[in-house]
């Protein structure tokens, strides 16, 4: 009886082991393929527009301005966020178009202190805020402060990025592209300003310490990030992009949650850490600043690119 008995459990553990790999196989994730719907990208010299709308100090300006001047910049060490910008190069790379590379140079800041249009914004206004900027060989940022209430902000968006032919009288004409992003200190920091708080949803691990201090302002860093990367590899809905056109997958949203190798749901990955402050960071920037980016997906590779 004892050999019987340990036949049927041989059997049995077969037929599990079996099974689990054919759950394996029906579960398992195929490679993410970016695909290229042949529309233009952005290229050449851009300039890069602010809008700040409603209340921000000084110093929460320069947290996002120094980001942005990094993209472009030679001078700042490894790692930088001009590499992890670079990863959008290979998007150009994989088109097989005659295209350059865009680069950045930040232009006007324009301040709105008096929230001209009230608290409370439309899409059509925060299309009618970016048109306050430069409309050729542009992308004009529209950030609203904490106490600003924005269509969808915090339901389903931390920010957007679209295009626009609005062109006011004395503006020159042409399509150009902006991107729109909340602090969302105040609203909803669990959504759009995780891993800097605790999350709404899902795995209730210990929030990291923002590298600039600001858990509102490095929050908006990390969206901001996010819609560069999709504005010039996907700036009028026909560049690259996965899934249908009305919810794409795009540059970084392709590799939701990702900051560093080893990152899973809850965890953004191995980062690096200021000793003396406890901030996590994974790039540098100009003016001695540090920063949390998001991983790109990496078209040449088929994979999330982290820069360590």
């Amino acid at each position: 009886m004892a050999f019987l008995q340990l036949i049927v459990v041989l059997i049995s553990l077969f037929h599990s082991s079996m099974a689990a790999r054919k759950l394996t196989s029906l579960v398992q994730e195929q490679p993410l393929l970016m695909e290229y719907h042949k529309g233009p990208l952005l290229t050449g010299p851009i300039s890069l527009n602010l809008i700040w709308y409603g209340k921000f100090s000084p110093s929460q300006r320069a947290i996002v301005s120094d980001f942005l001047t990094s993209l472009s910049s030679k001078t700042t060490p490894n790692p930088s966020v001009s590499t992890w910008w670079r990863t959008t190069q290979n998007y150009y790379t994989h088109s097989k178009t005659k295209t350059q590379f865009p680069i950045f140079t930040l232009e006007k800041q324009i301040l709105d202190e008096n929230y001209s249009l009230g608290k409370s914004l439309t899409n059509h206004q925060l299309e009618l805020l970016a048109a306050k900027g430069e409309h050729k060989n542009a992308i004009n940022i529209v950030l609203t402060s904490a106490d600003v209430a924005v269509e969808g902000f915090c339901m389903s968006r931390c920010g957007t990025h679209a295009s626009s032919k609005t062109s006011a009288p004395h503006k020159r004409g042409g399509k150009f592209a902006y991107i729109w992003v909340g602090n969302s200190e105040t609203q909803c920091p669990g959504q759009c300003a995780w891993p800097f708080h605790q999350p709404i949803y899902g795995p209730q691990t210990a929030p990291l310490v923002a590298p600039n201090n600001d858990v509102g302002l490095d929050g908006m860093v990390i969206n901001i990030a996010s819609l560069m990367a999709a504005t010039v590899t996907n700036p009028f809905g026909n560049g690259y992009f996965q899934g249908p056109a009305d919810a794409p997958l795009e540059a970084v949203s392709a590799c939701p949650g990702v900051y560093g190798k080893g990152a899973y749901p809850g965890y953004a990955g191995q980062l690096l850490v200021d000793p003396s402050t406890g901030a996590s960071y994974n790039a540098q920037g100009v003016n001695g600043r540090r920063y949390l980016l998001p991983a790109i997906f990496d078209p040449s590779t088929s994979s999330c690119s982290t820069l360590f």
